[in-house]
């Protein structure tokens, strides 16, 4: 399943929970859905600033990834 199917899933549930609720099923599914979407972001975001590179005054380059990159994960 790609992310946008899970996406529109997540918006199925949701609105369905708003109109008649949902079953345990449906919930359980949820919830995971939106895990799988939360680690989804974290994981585009911690990619993206383990590519950001700082220039210092004295004109060398650091790469903040390898400088701080790769710690403990939420």
């Amino acid at each position: 399943m790609t992310m946008q199917e899970k996406i529109e899933r997540i918006n199925e549930l949701y609105h369905k929970s708003q109109k008649e609720g949902l079953t345990e099923e449906e919930k359980r599914e949820q919830k995971q859905l939106r895990e799988d979407y939360i680690a989804s972001v974290r994981n585009n975001l911690r990619s993206q600033l383990n590519n950001v590179n700082i220039q210092s005054e004295d004109g060398t380059i650091e790469n903040l990834g390898k400088k701080y990159g790769n710690k403990t994960k939420h």
